[in-house]
């Protein structure tokens, strides 16, 4: 298998010629921040967090869908970057109705962890304060749409994991809304397996637990780093 060599933030770091310039920062322990991103989920480049500048190029390019290259120079942490990146923190909170005071999430949330990484201590832009529903038809989980940042990962570990395929994106820009099935309430989603799964995954306090209250949602991450390593290692149990 090909290596490559390039160059981030200064450093050399060497590269599988198939990974991506976030898997190759990650294994060089530079960290580049993300939202949408997930370990064993493929990737859509849905936040924009993980931007990076490249050399050659005036166009920033997200690092998880960007392959390394033989000699590229990559930038990760520049005043541009963590001007756009504090900008893109600063809309999503302006887009839903993010009350970090009263989410089951609270503290235990990768949006709020954001926040605080690129130093967003208020929002100068005018709120939307959309009609956001909540969905708790499900017996075990609910879905509150004003929490959600539309990052995929539900759809995904859903459709990539469990493989049951019931979640998806209806609409478009500020009227997109994650489903199920053919937009059905979700207790009614007959594909829905209830293991939980997407609600592991959710970065925020959008999907969560029914019985959780204010700052009580775990998202467990360490089950779905189980089957994800279990999956890759062919380890299953039996």
């Amino acid at each position: 298998m090909a290596v490559r060599t390039l160059t981030i933030n200064g450093t050399l770091v060497s590269a599988r010629e198939h990974e991506t310039i976030l898997e190759a920062a990650n294994d060089a322990g530079i960290a580049i921040p993300t939202l949408c991103h997930a370990r064993g989920l493929s990737d859509v480049a849905a936040c924009r967090l993980c931007l990076v500048e490249v050399g050659g190029s005036s166009k920033l390019q997200p690092a998880c869908v960007t392959k390394v290259a033989e000699e590229m120079v990559v930038a990760t942490d520049t005043e541009r970057l963590r001007m756009y990146r504090k900008t893109i923190v600063e809309l999503l909170f302006a887009e839903r109705n993010h009350v970090c005071s009263v989410c089951v999430a609270n503290g235990n949330c990768e949006l709020q962890n954001l926040a605080v990484e690129v130093g967003l201590d208020h929002v100068g832009l005018d709120y939307l304060h959309p009609d956001c529903g909540v969905d708790v038809s499900h017996p075990r989980y609910g879905l509150d749409h004003n929490r959600c940042v539309l990052c995929t990962r539900c759809v995904r570990v859903c459709d990539e994991i469990e493989g049951a395929h019931t979640w998806d994106v209806a609409g478009r820009g500020g009227l997109a809304r994650v489903i199920t099935d053919m937009h059905q309430p979700w207790g009614e989603a007959s594909t829905c397996t209830s293991c939980g799964k997407c609600v592991t995954a959710c970065p925020t306090g959008a999907l969560f637990h029914r019985g959780d209250t204010v700052a009580e949602l775990d998202h467990g991450r360490a089950k779905l780093d189980f089957l994800v390593d279990a999956r890759e290692k062919k380890q299953w149990n039996v």
